[in-house]
């Protein structure tokens, strides 16, 4: 009834707000429209989105200095930048800025104007802002290391000597945008460089600007027609935010939407033989996970970390719920990195998770709480947790609620357990190893927030490989290194790693074009065309 009832509420919010759009059941022909979950969006400032979804809508809306090749990431090209190299001295960057770009105001676009990006990410210390930090910015000295020597020309200093391909990864990460600072400054509020005014509107040169947001909702974005790259093939896209996959299935049937974007095996079973819907697929970066916060004094014993980990099915998962859309995975660096296993040390064992919590000093058992984002497949994996995990005498409640509220509790530490999913920011294995692998300061006010913060895990030896890992010029042992830390990762971390994602686009066989990158910011709209 719930199902049922939700979907019509959909449907009337569709209905209404096609009236500018025509017929409900036929899209415009210049008008691209997704059902996605996106309550996951925080903000659309460059400098702060950190999520999936908001990830994704600022990849559409801002240019970066630098992008690789999708199906070739060792391959780095200029977006914005005609040019870029590194002094004799390993830390010294400078870029050359292509000349006769534009930002969507019509202003040029800058050296300062990248270097003002740069600077108010470090300075604001969002959640994306230690992708620049970590290379010694900070709010007192990033105005002297980052700086426009002229309109064209921005010189960057980093406090070592890194490897370079992993400085300019770096620079192709949703926080490395570039954005219109004379627009951006019209709307500043006191110290918050225009945050507040850049959650819910952009001042970019991307291949789209933002027409509105409104959050749990919709997001809309109108075509950039003078885009480095050339002019999207669509005037207009529409992403709206429906949770229930059913719903989802049903809207793109009917061809109320060109795209359903969260399907899960049911609905994607349901769709084999329709023969107006085609399905895309792209391997992702993406990893889930269950994340157990070390200021539980239960979870915080070791043995109680191991037996949960044979406490989940994983292959049961994968062959229901999780099927087709993602693959068993037990370590944090992604197929296809620079140093990734396929090491996969667990399976569903009830009487060796039983000896490892007796062990701990819980033969009984005890009582947690899972934070679990109220939508697939995140409850599905909340769900099935549950039921393996009281099998060991562990009581689980689950917390439903969106993601915003899931993710601000979660960056709070005040969860127990909680289901979540992690894309890499970059194509180097730095990425996802400095977030699962680092924790710098384990204090409630540290600087650095990563995963392993998070779940309050303080690990200074395994930091230090990881910070040293980074710097290491031979790729053999950088990755011999990468290796032997995720083994020990494995059998030691709060993290309990289950699962890599392949995301599957559905769509009207009419719709093509959408570009499904390795990262959940590589999910590109300017080459979908409509026939």
């Amino acid at each position: 009834m719930q199902l049922a009832t939700r979907a019509l509420t959909v449907l009337a919010g569709l209905a209404i707000s096609a009236v500018s759009f025509g017929a409900l059941a036929q899209t415009p022909r210049d008008t691209v429209v997704m059902a996605k979950q996106i309550d996951d969006i925080i903000s659309l400032d460059p400098g702060e989105a950190f999520e999936a979804s908001g990830s994704e809508a600022v990849a559409n809306l801002y240019d970066k200095l630098l992008e690789y090749d999708l199906k070739d990431v060792s391959k780095i090209s200029g977006t914005l930048a005609q040019s870029w190299s590194v002094a004799s001295d390993g830390r010294t960057y400078t870029f050359k800025i292509k000349p006769g770009l534009k930002f969507h105001s019509g202003n040029p676009v800058t050296a300062a104007d990248a270097a003002w990006s740069f600077q108010r990410a470090v300075i604001l210390n969002k959640s994306p802002g230690f992708i620049l930090g970590q290379f010694g910015f900070n709010k007192d000295n990033v105005k002297e290391k980052i700086r426009a020597v002229d309109a064209q020309t921005l010189v960057m200093e980093t406090d070592a000597a890194y490897a370079p391909t992993f400085f300019y990864y770096c620079l192709t990460a949703a926080v490395a945008s570039v954005i219109d600072s004379k627009v951006a400054m019209q709307h500043v509020k006191g110290d918050d460089f225009a945050n507040d005014w850049l959650k819910t509107n952009s001042a970019g040169s991307g291949a789209y600007r933002l027409r509105s947001w409104r959050a749990n909702e919709s997001y809309t974005m109108d075509a950039n027609e003078n885009w480095v790259h050339g002019a999207p093939k669509n005037k207009r896209v529409v992403v709206r935010h429906v949770p229930e996959l059913a719903t989802q299935r049903l809207l793109l049937e009917k061809g109320d939407v060109d795209f359903a974007r969260n399907l899960s095996k049911d609905q994607l079973d349901g769709l084999a033989g329709n023969p107006s819907v085609v399905l895309d697929k792209g391997n992702k970066g993406t990893i889930y996970y269950i994340g157990l916060n070390q200021k539980n004094p239960i979870l915080s014993k070791p043995e109680v970390r191991e037996a949960l980990k044979w406490l989940v099915d994983y292959e049961g998962l994968a062959k229901t719920v999780m099927a087709g859309r993602y693959e068993p995975h037990q370590s944090f660096l992604p197929k296809g990195y620079l140093g990734a296993i396929d090491d996969k040390p667990y399976r569903l064992d009830i009487d060796k998770a039983k000896a490892l919590l007796a062990k701990a000093g819980y033969p009984n058992g005890f009582s947690l709480t899972m934070d679990v984002r109220n939508t697939a497949p995140q409850t599905d994996i909340a769900q099935a947790v549950q039921a393996t995990w009281a099998k060991a005498g562990i009581k689980l409640d689950l917390i439903p609620a969106d993601g915003r509220q899931v993710l601000t509790k979660y960056r709070a530490r005040t969860h127990d357990t909680t289901v979540y999913a992690w894309g890499p920011d970059y194509p180097d294995p730095h990425t996802n190893a400095e977030t699962f692998a680092m924790n710098p300061d384990n204090a409630d006010d540290a600087k650095s927030k990563t995963l392993a913060w998070r779940n309050a895990w303080d690990i200074p030896e395994m930091t230090k490989a990881i910070a040293a890992a980074v710097k290491e010029q031979d790729a053999a042992k950088r990755k011999a290194i990468y290796e032997q830390v995720q083994r020990e990762h494995q059998k030691t971390s709060p993290f309990i790693v289950m699962f890599q994602e392949i995301e599957i686009a559905a769509r009207r066989k009419n719709a093509s074009g959408f570009i499904i990158g390795p990262s959940y910011d590589n999910n590109y709209y300017y080459a979908i065309a409509k026939n």
